[in-house]
């Protein structure tokens, strides 16, 4: 395999491996909203989502495994942050698309 194919198929492998980590609507809103603050507690998103904490968390520690989003505790809280943020190129790119074609 050609050098360059060989970068171009590292660099798509890795790619993949960050698309799969955001493959969720929750988890685009997530990296959404915390793309527009430094961080936010998970009951913050909870709330900001109006869903339950438990799917939440869910969401959250799969994104932070990844290393999409870190986390600070302050007390009993844990706030994530935004800490690849060249996810956000993924967000920018949906809307720029043209999703009436999935209708």
């Amino acid at each position: 395999m050609k050098k360059t194919t060989r970068r171009r198929m590292i660099d798509l492998e890795k790619a993949s491996f960050v698309l799969k980590a955001m493959a969720h609507p929750t988890r685009l809103v997530i990296v959404d909203l915390l793309s527009k603050v430094d961080q936010l507690s998970v009951t913050e998103i909870c709330e900001a989502l109006d869903l339950e904490q438990s799917l939440i968390s869910h969401h959250l520690l799969i994104m932070k495994m990844k290393g999409i989003l870190g986390s600070n505790r302050n007390g009993k809280n844990i706030y994530y942050y935004l800490k690849l943020k060249e996810v956000m190129q993924v967000i920018n790119c949906i809307d720029h698309c043209d999703l009436s074609i999935f209708d």
